[in-house]
């Protein structure tokens, strides 16, 4: 080979480096146990590796970025392109913003963690709708995300006090323990994860009322560039890794 095919296999490759690195998609992700979190440095949860396997299936180039739901949503709202996120509700919102994936999880429904001083109170009502009538009482709401759109709107109108932070789940429940807020709406799986980790919860109450939604599905959601074929591509690979009944 001479100096000039040199040159120009040289050429060719940067130029395919690049358009590799240009299509390449962002996979942002919060952190939000069991889920998805950290553990030593270490990335771990039921949903980042369902995440991980179906990009990896999907053979589409990627690559997974650990950043807060306000940044992401941010991210989307600005327009990044090649960029996709996992674990989000589907709520109007956000039909502008994204495309949606074929279904990628489905929670139970949520349910209350209440603080150690309103136990006794938040224990006195049947129904979440009485619960969030009274007036004496202050929820924990997580800033920058979505409850799903019948507790958003519950939230929206609530005679509670709001104790509003852009926080993790986790350290909202903390904010609970320290009754700096008397309850909050806490996803199950959320939960299960924190009692038997977060030693700091442990005077607080898990408590069912009626009228409690049904737990929402979550989807994987990607930016309006990303092509048609790559959302089919993903969406095969999320089918043969979590089959759903529709």
């Amino acid at each position: 080979m001479n100096i000039y095919q040199l040159a120009c296999a040289t050429g060719l490759w940067i130029l395919s480096q690049a358009a590799l690195a240009e299509d390449s998609i962002t996979v942002a992700w919060r952190i939000k146990p069991p889920h998805q979190y950290l553990e030593n440095g270490v990335e771990k949860g039921i949903l980042l590796e369902r995440a991980k396997q179906v990009f990896s299936s999907a053979q589409i180039p990627h690559r997974f970025v650990e950043e807060p739901a306000k940044r992401i949503w941010s991210n989307f709202s600005s327009g990044t392109r090649n960029y996709c996120s996992f674990g989000w509700y589907r709520i109007v919102e956000r039909e502008a913003l994204v495309q949606f994936s074929e279904i990628f999880h489905t929670d139970p429904p949520h349910t209350l963690l209440v603080s150690p001083v309103a136990a006794q109170q938040v224990a006195a009502h049947r129904t979440l709708k009485s619960l969030m009538a009274d007036t004496s009482l202050t929820v924990g709401v997580v800033g920058a995300v979505s409850y799903g759109p019948e507790l958003d709107a519950m939230i929206s109108t609530t005679k509670n006090k709001v104790e509003r932070s852009t926080t993790l789940p986790m350290i909202m429940a903390r904010m609970v323990a320290a009754n700096r807020a008397s309850y909050m709406l806490i996803d199950r799986e959320d939960w299960e994860y924190l009692k038997d980790k977060e030693e700091s919860i442990g005077l607080t109450t898990q408590m069912d009322l009626q009228g409690m939604p049904a737990g929402l599905n979550r989807y994987i959601v990607c930016s309006k560039d990303v092509p048609v074929e790559q959302m089919r591509k993903i969406n095969s690979a999320l089918l043969k890794i979590y089959p759903t009944k529709k």
